[in-house]
Order: C-alpha cells, then sequence, then structure tokens
C-alpha cells in the first residue's frame, strides 16, 4: 500500500510552518482527502494531551482538528520539553522517557527514528496524505548527521519537500537560496519547491524577488503568501507567538514566566472582546490597575518563582491582593501560590524545599507519577461543565483545599483563598468552556456571550480558504510523492 506524503520545511524557526500545515489540512481534507499531520521532532512545553493521555505538541493538535482527526502521539513521536537552557524532558511516543543534557541528546538519539518511523507507518496506513512539519532549518549543517526532524526523516521516507521562507524578517531570497547552497545532493533531490510566507502589502511588487529565487535555485514557486491577520486567533505553540492583546476593559495581567507552558490556557480569554491580555516582559513590573493577575504553568516550577521573584513580581502580585485584586494560578502557577514547595527527590530540578507566595494555604510534594490526562469537570458553584486536562508533576493540599472550585468526578479540584480572590487549580483549558469562562468574567464584572471553539473553527476555515487563493493546492498535491507506508 501507498499514501502520498508532503514535507513543509522552513529555512528557519518560526517561519509559519505550523500554520500552513494546519491550513493546508483543513484545505484537502475539505477536497475529501483523509488527512494526517506528522512532525517526528518538536521542541515545545507548550504541550498537548491525547484522548489515550500521552503529551504531543499543541501544533500538531491543531492540525489535527483541522484534518478533522483527534489528537494521536503518533503525530509527534518525539517531543522535548525545555526544563533549562541545557537540558530537557524527553517524551517519546507520548510518554515521559527522561531528562536529557542538549550535548547527550546531540551525541546519542539511539531509537528515536525508529520511533519516529514506527509512528509514521502507522500513522500513514490509514490516511490518503500525510502533511509533514519539519522543524528549525535544514540549513543548519552541523546538525545534519542523526537528523530526524528535516532532510533526515524527509530522506528516510523519501518525502518531497516544500521550502517556506519567511519575507516579514527580512533577507527572504537569501535565506531559500543560501538554504539550496549548503545542503547536501541528497537533501537537494528532495525538494520540489519553494514559497514565501508572511508578505504585508502588495504581493506583486515581490513578482521580481520571486522569480530571482525560481530562476536561481531552478524550483518553482508555489505561492507568496500574505500575512494571515487572524493568526492570532489560532492556539499557539512557541513562546515567540505569546502576544498581548488589546480588547476590551477587563484587564488581565501575565507575568512572562522564563519556562511558562501550556500558554494555550490564555488563548480563550484573548478572544474576548471585553478582555485585554497584557504578557509583561522580564524588567517590568506588573501594571497595578489589573482586574486579575494569571500565573501560568511551568516546565519548572521551583525555577520560575525564583526567576517571578527575580523581577520583583512577589512583590507586585502580593501588592495587587492587598489592593482587592483577583489572582488566579495554573498547574506551576497554583502550586507557587501556596505556602511551600518541596522536590525532595528533584524531579522538577534541583532537590529542595523553598517557599511560595503565601496566597493559598496549601502545600506541594513534587513525587508520585505525572499525571496526563483528558479531563471532563464541572464547577462547584452552579455546577457548570468544564473540559480541560491535566499535565503535571506534584501533589498538593492543605486547608483551602477544602474551598475546591470544580468538580471532577467523585473528587474535588483545586483551592479558593477565605476572601475568594486567590484560585489554583492543576486544571488546564478550563477558559475554553464557554459557560464556565462567562461565569468567571461576571465574577470579575465583565459579560461574555463568545463561542470560543466555533470561533477556531471559523479562523481555520478562512486560512485554508487564505492558502487556496494564494497557494497552488493542485500543484502540491501533484508534487506529493506517493511513498510506502512500510519499507
Amino acid at each position: 500500500m501507498a499514501t502520498r506524503a508532503l514535507m513543509i520545511q522552513g529555512t528557519g524557526s518560526n517561519v509559519g510552518k505550523s500554520m500552513l500545515v494546519a491550513g493546508l489540512a483543513r484545505a484537502f481534507t475539505r477536497r475529501g482527502l483523509k488527512v494526517a499531520p506528522f512532525k517526528s521532532q518538536n521542541m515545545s512545553n507548550n504541550a498537548a494531551v491525547t484522548p489515550e493521555g500521552g503529551e504531543i505538541g499543541r501544533a500538531q493538535a491543531l492540525q489535527a482538528r483541522a484534518a478533522g482527526r483527534e489528537p494521536h502521539v503518533d503525530m509527534n513521536p518525539v517531543l522535548l520539553k525545555p526544563e533549562t537552557d541545557t537540558g530537557a524532558q524527553l517524551i517519546v511516543q507520548g510518554k515521559r522517557r527522561g531528562t536529557q543534557a542538549a550535548g547527550s541528546f546531540m551525541r546519542d538519539k539511539t531509537g528515536l527514528m525508529e520511533a519516529a518511523l514506527d509512528s509514521y507507518y502507522r500513522l500513514a496506513a490509514d490516511v490518503d496524505l500525510v502533511l509533514i512539519e519539519g522543524a528549525g532549518s535544514p540549513a543548519e549543517t552541523n546538525l545534519r548527521n542523526g537528523d530526524i526532524a528535516n532532510m533526515g526523516f524527509a530522506c528516510a521516507v523519501q518525502a518531497p519537500v516544500v521550502l517556506v521562507g519567511d519575507i516579514h524578517r527580512g533577507g527572504v531570497i537569501a535565506q531559500i537560496v543560501g538554504t539550496q547552497a549548503v545542503l547536501e545532493p541528497q537533501d537537494l533531490d528532495r525538494v520540489v519547491g519553494f514559497a514565501v510566507n508572511r508578505f504585508r502589502g502588495d504581493i506583486s511588487l515581490f513578482d521580481a524577488g520571486r522569480d530571482d529565487i525560481a530562476q536561481r535555485t531552478g524550483w518553482p514557486a508555489l505561492g507568496v503568501i500574505p500575512w494571515f491577520w487572524e493568526a492570532w486567533k489560532l492556539p499557539a505553540e512557541d513562546m515567540m507567538d505569546i502576544a498581548s492583546r488589546k480588547g476590551g476593559a477587563c484587564k488581565i495581567v501575565v507575568p512572562q514566566l522564563e519556562r511558562m507552558a501550556n500558554f494555550d490556557d490564555l488563548d480563550p480569554l484573548a478572544a474576548e472582546p471585553e478582555v485585554s491580555i497584557e504578557i509583561i516582559p522580564p524588567g517590568k513590573a506588573l501594571p497595578g490597575d489589573a482586574d486579575l493577575v494569571l500565573i501560568p504553568g511551568s516546565k519548572s516550577t521551583i525555577g520560575d518563582l525564583a526567576y517571578l521573584r527575580a523581577q520583583g513580581w512577589d512583590i507586585d502580585i502580593l501588592a495587587h491582593h492587598r489592593r482587592g485584586g483577583h489572582v488566579i494560578g495554573l498547574c506551576g502557577g497554583y502550586q507557587m501560590l501556596g505556602q511551600t514547595i518541596d522536590d525532595p527527590e528533584g524531579v522538577d530540578g534541583r532537590p529542595g524545599k523553598v517557599a511560595g507566595l503565601g496566597l493559598l494555604d496549601v502545600e506541594t510534594v513534587m513525587a508520585g507519577e505525572k499525571r496526563v490526562t483528558l479531563t471532563q469537570a464541572s464547577s462547584v458553584a452552579g455546577d457548570l461543565p468544564v473540559s480541560g486536562y491535566e499535565i503535571h508533576m506534584g501533589r498538593t493540599s492543605g486547608s483551602d483545599c477544602d474551598r475546591a472550585w470544580l468538580r471532577i468526578g467523585d473528587r474535588l479540584e483545586g483551592a479558593a483563598s477565605a476572601d475568594g480572590r486567590v484560585l489554583g487549580s492543576y486544571l488546564h483549558g478550563l477558559f475554553a468552556s464557554d459557560g464556565f469562562r462567562a461565569n468567571f468574567l461576571s465574577g470579575l464584572g465583565y459579560a461574555s456571550d463568545s463561542a470560543y471553539d466555533a470561533g477556531v473553527e471559523d479562523t481555520l476555515d478562512a486560512l485554508a480558504d487564505h492558502l487556496e487563493q494564494h497557494m497552488d493546492l493542485d500543484q502540491l498535491l501533484a508534487l506529493s510523492a506517493r511513498v510506502a507506508t512500510r519499507p
């Protein structure tokens, strides 16, 4: 048996590969094809949870949604979750394998290509088209040996490659022509064309540039894609994509932690017309006029708590609370709000016990198995349905847990302060539930009648329309190769 495959690689990180794959997945699915996204190796702390209880990059979960499929661990078999500047947690086919230093990972990728190929062939066996996303850039020649993310994988499965450059960064001609100049012959054989992404203005002004790239490389131009202005409405995976969003009078302030994780919690709030999201970078104080301070999840809770204190944000948060402000902490942010965080085995970094912010009378111990699960819950007040996911280490207990504000099956979840202005929970994704989000915002004095999931679907359709207009999808499909589902 054989299926079609097409790989989207970029001239660098953050050139829009993930968005293009999502849009192409929706466009080809609307044409009646069974489509699956795939990324052999990803690096992100913004993971999604699959129905079988595994972890994959959030971009692949969005791409699966665009293709009308449930996310699956085979869509992203190798996931690196950075914990420090030199080390990351390694997730293989959805499960935590351990922590590896960057140097060790580069020297020893034993079994990872095999895992990636196993997942790819299993995925390809049941679809018409696999859309493969590369990682970073194939021009990083120092990474070519042992590569499983770009040309190494493309050569392994004989997938055709479309190279995408980002004109918004400038120098897009050099990006694409320079990439061709450093690729090895067997890698050049995989490239079937190029596209230029994120053009602002009259795209006809780049006709000469597009033609120059085509003449210099011999590759066909497959599209010059204008800036997609609604991209902010889709869940972001990369921390580089986190941005403040000016909306209405409700001001939600978010300290930008160094190892911020699962920040998709912000997306439904940012989509609210009445809400303005303000992401505060390091070195700046949290503004004093916030309605709510939201402390997000973290891949390294103790490390990010120290980072938060180094910025003086602990002082700002305590002052905000004294002025009558509201605070919510999710997952790692929840742990930070308590009295202490104890990590006797060093599962979160170095072993040790530290004081928390003290706004909740709870204590956290980093122990036990990592909990990774999709979760259906309800609010204690009003019994409103809440859909979300849990992805954390550690257990939290204390007297403020007696004021839990969520119910998961027969157990209570979360904690609240006596005055009700400080909340914490391990449940991510809860604000995507429209009724719960509306009730939460009403507690801050603001109204909501938005439908978040419907907005995401509309945006995916608009993205597909955008690519239909500015890329030759018939040619892309013709260039996609039929490759064996098993060697």
